[in-house]
């Protein structure tokens, strides 16, 4: 071997080889406290999230913020000052993921909700500009609540809802399309997540009469009103939004909520959709997965919100990576601008295309009418 050549092996064997470090991702979900059933499933889905993305191994650090806003801001918080995580996925509550804002936002750590309210992505600004969500915003929602009333021949409404920004959140946005279909709101009520009686301002909803009362609430907590109602005898139509759609709220509502109506994503009812449903395929993909894991039947709206979340993750991350390795802050503004372009990606709940002004990106095509229907969800063509 000549000297050049001993040389060149030389040098070779003693430069090491660059290897990129993990992809930290760091979650905050309410696996206990008043929203534990929306949040059980998301952290189970959480475990069925690929391990290794674009040939990078993926670290997963999940933290429970017990439905406490004060707790979820000191989880994400900790996972970025001391676990160093390229993004955060949460929280499970409008609440949590709206106080979640400041921190990301200071670090510039790209944050993927999977609460509802379009008050977590809107309006953009340099704050929000950080943060993405899956679930689908009030609005659209709303728009097929009021949408059914008005055909169902519902003329008046009574509202109960949170007493926090999910709450004030779909009032506002059932309000402005309540004028569209011409249907008057004739009470507006509010409850904790923890409480134990509306007996109040049910009697009050009774006396006004409505055609149709609207439960604006998410998970276990949306069923008392509704028991409550059929305890004092009203007989009206019951609507409820997508914040209830999982086998809790059917365990815990019983008989009292059978009839109710409901907009969902159509993962809730995905064996039930048509064929050529463009979102039929990639929502039975999440129901497979999930049920193969944890039995059969024991899918929810809820896990596939995080779901998509994995997967809006997913696309980005192979884009990111060619222009910054993760643990930098480089890397963290490579994945924003990432997921911002993702366009087309079909999930469980619907087809996603982000853009700079809208960082949800669901069409109506991520939702559908449900009826409960013999203790389980009917598909409303």
């Amino acid at each position: 071997m000549t000297f050049k050549k001993s040389l060149i092996a030389l040098l070779v064997s003693a430069t090491p080889l660059v290897t990129l470090a993990d992809i930290t991702v760091g979650v905050t979900i309410s696996a206990t406290g008043p929203a534990a059933s929306l949040g059980i499933p998301e952290k189970n889905t959480i475990a069925l999230m690929p391990k290794t993305i674009a040939g990078q191994k993926v670290n997963y650090i999940v933290l429970d913020d017990a439905s406490d806003t004060t707790a979820a801001v000191s989880n994400t918080r900790k996972l970025i000052s001391e676990n160093k995580v390229d993004v955060i996925l949460g929280s499970t509550t409008t609440p949590n993921s709206l106080a979640m804002i400041d921190a990301v936002s200071e670090s510039q750590t790209p944050m993927i909700s999977i609460a509802a309210s379009s008050l977590i992505t809107e309006p953009q600004d340099a704050k929000k500009r950080w943060v993405f969500k899956t679930p689908q915003n009030d609005i659209m929602m709303a728009l097929a609540i009021a949408e059914h009333m008005a055909n169902a021949g519902v003329k008046t409404v009574a509202f109960i809802g949170f007493s926090d920004a999910y709450g004030e959140g779909w009032h506002r946005e059932f309000a402005k399309v309540a004028d569209l279909k011409n249907l008057k709101i004739i009470a507006n009520e509010r409850y904790s997540r923890t409480d134990t009686s509306v007996t109040g301002q049910v009697l009050k909803i009774i006396a006004s009469k409505p055609d149709a009362v609207l439960v604006a609430g998410s998970g276990t907590p949306a069923a008392l009103p509704q028991k409550t109602l059929k305890e004092r005898g009203y007989g009206g139509k019951m609507y409820q939004t997508h914040g209830v759609a999982n086998g809790d709220f059917l365990r815990v509502g019983g008989k009292d909520v059978e009839g109710t109506f409901l907009p969902a994503g159509p993962v809730l009812v995905a064996e039930q959709l048509p064929a050529n449903h463009p979102v039929k395929k990639s929502a039975l993909a999440y129901v497979a997965a999930y049920e193969a894991a944890y039995g059969k039947g024991s899918v929810s709206t809820f896990g596939a919100h995080a779901w998509d979340a994995g997967l809006l993750m997913t696309a980005a991350v192979p884009v990111a990576l060619k222009k910054a390795q993760p643990g930098t802050p480089a890397f963290r503004t490579a994945l924003r601008d990432a997921m911002e372009g993702v366009k087309e990606m079909a999930g469980a709940h619907g087809i996603f295309n982000m853009s700079a002004t809208d960082h949800m990106g669901l069409d109506q095509r991520g939702r559908v009418m449900v009826k409960i229907e013999n203790g389980t969800w009917k598909y409303q063509p």
